[in-house]
């Protein structure tokens, strides 16, 4: 399958997905974000990824933002209409089977932060810089950054953000709980990727399930959510590497997962 925007590569058992319009800072236009749902299709169905890279090619900016040439002119039905379509990409990659890294090389802003708040993990480089500057444009967010930002910051953080379009760096993403870690930047790919290497040692069922245990949960009260991860803990034990994973700690040795 070949792409015009995007690039994916393996690195062992990851898929690397860069975004690769650097000349327009990876800006999303609807040619992308249709390129980034036909990726993702193929990834989700392929059994030999274990976890999934997504950054953003060049030095300077992970996504930038939607397109702004592309939406300038859109009326009112086409702008729902793009909205819509990256929504829908967006949580194709919320609900991946696969866990999703993303490595921020530089700006997320508008639509690079939404596409980051998507993903399971953020790691950013110490260059990264993080808003939703939607407002000084005379719009708001449309790939659900009014959704993610809040239940990862809190309601009056990200109202803050989203009142202000203001611009926040690596450090304070860090520490407002927007992003994992932070890495100087020529170390970021490889903290991701070790990272990444790390989580597919592990039991790739038991990853998937324990993936749609926090998505599910978060959106159910707390009965139900802990009702859901019961079934789930459940279905974890009809699988051989349940049975592996726990002889080999009996037998104390490394487990190995077959992810089935």
């Amino acid at each position: 399958m070949s792409f015009e925007n995007i690039l994916l590569e393996r690195d062992g058992d990851a898929a690397v997905v860069t975004i690769n319009r650097p000349k327009a800072l990876n800006a999303l236009n609807a040619a992308t974000l249709q390129e980034l749902d036909r990726v993702f299709t193929e990834i989700g169905s392929d059994d030999s990824v274990s976890v999934v890279i997504i950054t953003g090619a060049g030095e300077k900016a992970f996504v930038a933002g939607a397109d702004i040439s592309f939406m300038k002119d859109l009326n009112a039905v086409a702008a729902r209409g793009f909205a819509m379509l990256g929504q829908a990409v967006f949580n194709k990659i919320e609900n991946l089977p696969q866990p999703v890294i993303a490595a921020i090389n530089g700006f997320a802003l508008g639509g690079g932060c939404e596409l980051a708040m998507a993903c399971d993990i953020r790691l950013a480089s110490e260059n990264a810089r993080f808003g939703q500057p939607e407002v000084s444009l005379g719009v708001l967010p449309g790939f659900a950054g009014t959704q993610r930002l809040p239940r990862l910051v809190g309601k009056g953080l990200a109202k803050e953000l989203i009142y202000t379009g203001d611009m926040i760096d690596a450090n304070e993403a860090y520490r407002i709980g927007l992003v994992n870690k932070v890495y100087p930047a020529a170390e970021l790919m490889a903290a991701a990727k070790k990272l990444a290497e790390k989580i597919a040692s592990k039991g790739q069922v038991a990853i998937c399930l324990a993936k749609s245990a926090v998505n599910q949960g978060l959106e159910m009260d707390s009965a139900r959510g802990m009702a859901y991860e019961a079934e789930v803990f459940g279905l974890s034990f009809a699988t051989e590497d349940q049975f592996e994973g726990m002889s080999a700690f009996l037998e104390k040795r490394r487990a190995e997962f077959k992810g089935r």
